[in-house]
């Protein structure tokens, strides 16, 4: 598959069918996905690839109470812990819309992360981390630019492969116990949880606001970069 064109149709899967993926594409996958750039070349990751059945409907049971409360602050009109949220409005939204987000979890990802063909864990080593922003006053950032671009080379090259996938940090929500079942032990933490599978609807064209609503010149209020017209 073209490079360009993969960038521009790798959207989200979260329906898969119940071919399965054999281990040879994923073994494919994971060994282009391992070009990612991380921060001196540390390759901070750890991958683990969750088979056993017992361990699938854990992570999936995990998952659900994570899946309520975001549907529950996103149904209040919040983004789900977003770090400038005012707790109590969370607090509120979650007593108000809980029981409605509950109906909604009980189909979807949310109810079949178990069945997903391929199922992944993605963990970083805090040990080596640049975490640069680390002293700042604020929310922390930095340190994922080590391990998230290995997360979307995972994507597109099961995109190149026919498969479609998506990213969920819903069991960060759980880590403690998604670490103990998985023995993640030390400085690792759980930084994203991968479905891979063959999509019910092939994604062929994504949606996304154009490069002057969010590229400005010289400053953040800076006027628009215009670029040529696209789709």
């Amino acid at each position: 598959m073209d490079l360009i064109d993969a960038l521009r149709s790798t959207g989200s899967v979260r329906e898969f069918t119940d071919e399965p993926v054999d281990d040879a594409v994923l073994a494919r996958i994971l060994d282009t996905a391992r070009f990612a750039p991380s921060g001196a070349n540390a390759q901070a990751w750890r991958l683990v690839v969750v088979k056993d059945p017992q361990i699938r409907a854990r992570l999936r049971d995990l998952y659900r109470q994570p899946w309520v409360e975001y549907l529950a602050l996103t149904a209040a009109g919040l983004r789900p812990w977003s770090p400038v949220n005012d707790p109590a409005a969370e607090t509120s939204a979650l007593a108000a819309r809980t029981g409605q987000a509950e109906q909604a979890a009980a189909s979807g990802l949310a109810a079949h992360l178990d069945e997903v063909p391929v199922l992944l864990a993605l963990f970083a080593d805090l040990s080596q981390l640049a975490a640069v922003d680390r002293d700042l006053d604020r929310y922390s950032l930095a340190g994922g630019a080590s391990v998230y671009p290995f997360a979307w080379s995972i994507l597109l090259a099961a995109r190149a492969e026919g498969i479609g996938g998506v990213l969920t940090t819903m069991l960060i929500r759980e880590e403690d116990e998604v670490k103990q079942l998985l023995g993640a032990e030390g400085p690792l933490v759980l930084a994203a949880v991968i479905a891979l599978g063959h999509p019910v609807r092939q994604v062929t064209r994504l949606t996304r606001q154009p490069v002057a609503s969010f590229a400005t010149i010289d400053r953040v209020d800076g006027a628009p970069f215009r670029t040529v017209k696209s789709d």
